[in-house]
């Protein structure tokens, strides 16, 4: 009743849920809404100047992404000098498809409530917020711009590509085995509802892929999409049931790295908006086969399969052989390698000529990755 005790319970409740109110900042609708208010609340500094600039334009299909530098009221030890924000696409379809797939909430959760875990290879994330269902959402992160990016069709060097794997696999071992438990249901598995979404759509979309791409592909490669199409989810499902789960990036690719100064073994991961639970091989085999130049793979690819394993290792992975790691890394070259070319590649604008260059050289390269590891028999025995 109107007792006075509960009253001022009451009263204290509410103050608490207005404190709750007041403590989380909104999600801004656009980078003009991204004010010096709004980041001093997150910055935990006075900010008295913002200046935006967008970056990466058609690079971040999910989201327009702006570098803000920052000047504070006073100089404070530790404070960044500017950061970056990430929004949704001002492409209405891009962010339906962001909704749709999951992919918004996917990269808030991940750096809200796994990004903790990871010890290395993740870039510092100072706010991430999602109204749940829907494409506002925001990412403030750190400014990465003085890290050096690799464009794809040049491909990394060895250097690169042995600090890409040691950080995958130092990423893959924090969640190694430890996945399928009913807190990280929310994280798409790699044998689910996305690929048995994706899969008739390969089938579909083959001929217009064939048409346009078969030009750029190695000999017998066509062969390959061919086999594939239509059975994407079957491949899969033949690893995904033999190899062990981990978090997979699923985008592993390095236009998605940044790294540090040569010889540092410095990488940061972005994109995490793809993720998924499955076999670690995947995103292995999707670095290896699509961002590197074919002849310096096959040169150095036993090195490079064996630097990933020794780190898996050294961080306490067991019950896993170099051997079997090899046979998932070789039956991977016919997963992402394959699809996402296909993908892409059979139903884009032809006209876009850096991304039809992309996606010509990722077919190239993933196609003879997947020959290399004689793909054409390992589909035929998979697919019967």
């Amino acid at each position: 009743g109107d007792h006075p005790k509960d009253i001022l319970l009451l009263a204290g409740k509410h103050d608490v849920v207005s404190l709750l109110k007041r403590s989380k900042p909104v999600i801004p609708k656009n980078i003009n809404e991204v004010s010096t208010n709004w980041l001093s609340d997150i910055l935990g500094a006075e900010v008295i100047r913002a200046q935006p600039r967008q970056i990466g334009q058609g690079v971040g299909l999910m989201g327009d992404i702006f570098r803000v530098e920052l000047k504070y009221s006073q100089a404070t030890i530790g404070q960044p000098d500017s950061v970056v924000v990430k929004l949704p696409s001002s492409f209405e379809e891009n962010r339906t498809q962001g909704v749709d797939l999951g992919m918004f909430e996917a990269e808030v959760r991940f750096y809200n409530e796994l990004v903790q875990d990871a010890t290395v290879g993740v870039p510092e994330v100072y706010f991430a917020e999602i109204k749940t269902g829907t494409a506002d959402f925001v990412v403030v992160m750190e400014d990465l711009s003085h890290l050096e990016m690799v464009d794809q069709t040049a491909g990394m060097n060895i250097k690169q590509a042995t600090s890409a794997v040691e950080v995958l696999a130092s990423i893959h071992a924090v969640w190694w085995d430890r996945v399928q438990v009913p807190e990280m249901d929310w994280i798409p598995t790699m044998v689910g509802p996305r690929i048995e979404f994706v899969d008739p759509l390969l089938a579909q979309i083959y001929p217009v892929f064939a048409q346009g791409f078969e030009q750029y592909l190695p000999e017998g490669g066509l062969e390959i999409y061919e086999l594939f199409a239509g059975n994407y989810l079957k491949l899969t499902t033949a690893l995904a049931s033999r190899s062990p789960w981990t978090l997979a990036h699923q985008d592993y690719r390095v236009e998605n790295l940044m790294f540090g100064p040569t010889d540092s073994g410095q990488v940061v991961v972005l994109d995490w908006q793809g993720i998924g639970r499955g076999p670690g091989a995947y995103d292995l085999a999707y670095i290896l086969g699509g961002s590197m130049d074919t002849m310096l793979r096959r040169q150095h690819e036993q090195q490079l399969v064996s630097s990933y394993f020794e780190r898996l290792v050294e961080h306490g992975v067991k019950d896993y052989s170099h051997e079997q790691l090899w046979e998932d890394y070789a039956h991977a070259h016919l997963l992402g390698g394959i699809a996402v070319p296909l993908l892409t590649g059979g139903s884009m604008d032809l006209s876009n000529e850096r991304g039809l260059q992309l996606i010509a050289t990722m077919a190239n390269r993933h196609t003879a990755a997947a020959l290399d590891h004689d793909g054409v028999e390992r589909l035929k025995k998979i697919i019967g």
